[in-house]
């Protein structure tokens, strides 16, 4: 998820798009992490994934991405057989073992976001993609996983083991799990470390169970680069839902089409003692609907709930910024997300989704929301044209907030004296426009994978006067109202992934 520590009613359409970049970098809903709570979640086919697998849990609820609902039980017994993954090579006529079924998957992006107007080098109100005007390797992600395989007796097990490198985990990190151990622009974070076990209990079609350390479910654009439509973030992903979770996550199959969402966790990008912020539980409740309509509508409706501030003391640093620790007020100072997202797919090459995000902070007594809409074209089979219009509202202005030094927002998740700054109370309106160009004449040489150019084009603006954008705050003045009340920027990634 991604939200802050300190301090998000029309839009209108443009186009147009174009820009050059190159290089690769590496993708993996996460989660993007913020201080009250972080995000990452992909939207239906809005994100063309190569390799699905990959991006598995990006974002979403836990069968956005993933096969559609078997419609027997014989068939679910047969999708949990062994099959042969992409680390060995079985023989012809050979019965692979559950440990041939092992696959390892790598990803890597790059790309740059060009903004010649602003004065502070930052893109305002953006975590992967704050760095203005400048190249960088966004991700390298390496995974080894097994899909949940049958054991015997309607049981399957697998796993996803995942970590991250580069800029973007900046703002992904998990306390207590390496979390500063990298100080830089380009930094490390493991991103998903999870046991899935299928249980024939209960339910008809059982019930499906992830322990460990999770992306979050909830919004719109996953953490992985081919887990999003676009390069850059909508607000709600980097300031509302969570990124990443420490816990246990049940998805009960009550029908064919309805699931029911069950999860305990220790918050946002948060574990357990001392590397808590509270050590008071947070968990998820939620209803997920998978191909209504004959297959063309999923929708899911998901709250996280829980104390999300740290219970630290507060700490000032000898410049004068301030920890993000309110004492033990925190432990029953309550955060409230909320997240209903609707994809429609009109035909093969078009589909539309809807996502409203709300966020409640009880120590911050700040409420934050808004909604997005995508839609989504296939061109050519090679080439998608991806559009994305967001209202945002952040009441007070605590939420949005940007994290202007390398280790800003592991400090504030750390209760550490954190530089930032912030805008006033702001309704953000944001078009983006954009295409995922699959050149054919590279990936047709290419020995693995794919490779993958997203240049894109766009608007944020201020819809009620306030100018957060382009300029930097103090540590005696953090909160920005002499920037521009528009941002006008060109961002381009490319991403090789197997």
């Amino acid at each position: 998820m991604r939200q802050t520590m300190t301090n998000r009613s029309a839009f209108k359409f443009v186009l147009l798009s174009c820009c050059a970049a190159f290089l690769c970098e590496a993708g993996t809903s996460v989660a993007h992490a913020q201080v009250s709570a972080p995000a990452q979640v992909q939207v239906g086919d809005i994100a063309k994934t190569l390799k699905p697998e990959e991006a598995e849990k990006g974002a979403g609820t836990p069968t956005d991405g993933e096969e559609p609902p078997v419609t027997s039980l014989s068939e679910e017994e047969e999708a949990m057989k062994p099959k042969a993954g992409n680390l060995f090579h079985v023989k012809p006529g050979h019965t692979p073992t559950y440990w041939e079924g092992l696959e390892g998957h790598v990803s890597i992006e790059a790309g740059i976001s060009g903004n010649p107007w602003t004065r502070s080098g930052r893109n305002f109100a953006q975590y992967y993609s704050d760095r203005a005007n400048t190249v960088t390797l966004n991700q390298i992600i390496g995974s080894l996983s097994h899909p949940v395989t049958s054991v015997g007796s309607g049981y399957g097990i697998g796993f996803v083991l995942e970590a991250m490198y580069g800029s973007d985990a900046r703002f992904d990190p998990t306390i207590g799990m390496g979390s500063g151990s990298l100080h830089g622009l380009y930094q490390w974070a493991p991103t998903q470390a999870h046991l899935d076990v299928h249980l024939p209990w209960i339910f008809k079609r059982g019930i499906d169970v992830q322990i460990g350390q999770m992306y979050g479910i909830m919004g719109a654009e996953g953490t992985p680069a081919l887990a999003r439509p676009f390069y850059t973030y909508n607000y709600a992903s980097d300031y509302i839902v969570p990124f990443q979770t420490v816990g246990i996550l049940a998805t009960m199959h009550l029908t064919r089409h309805m699931d029911w969402i069950l999860g305990v966790d220790a918050g946002n990008s948060t574990t357990f003692g001392a590397s808590g912020n509270n050590n008071k539980p947070k968990g998820y409740f939620g209803l997920a609907w998978n191909k209504l309509m004959d297959g063309k509508l999923d929708v899911h409706a998901i709250g996280h709930f829980g104390p999300q501030g740290n219970n630290g003391r507060t700490i000032v640093s000898p410049t004068g910024w301030v920890s993000a620790g309110i004492g033990k007020q925190a432990n029953s100072l309550m955060q409230y997300n909320a997240d209903v997202m609707a994809t429609y797919h009109i035909n093969d090459k078009m589909t539309v989704s809807v996502d409203g995000t709300y966020l409640h902070d009880d120590s911050l007594r700040d409420d934050a929301y808004g909604v997005t809409t995508y839609f989504s074209y296939d061109i050519h089979p090679w080439l998608t044209f991806n559009a994305r219009g967001e209202v945002f509202r952040d009441n007070t202005g605590g939420v949005i907030t940007e994290y202007s030094s390398f280790n800003s927002l592991t400090q504030a998740l750390s209760n550490q004296p954190f530089p930032y700054y912030n805008a006033l109370p702001t309704t953000y309106g944001e078009l983006t426009v954009g295409v995922a160009y699959r050149p054919e004449f590279i990936n047709k040489r290419l020995a693995l994978g794919g490779f993958t150019i997203r240049p894109e084009i766009r608007l944020d603006k201020s819809l009620n006067g306030t100018h957060p954008f382009n300029q930097a705050g103090t540590v005696q003045n953090p909160t920005v109202n002499n920037g521009t009340n528009n941002m006008l920027w060109f961002s381009c990634d490319a991403t090789w992934s197997f």
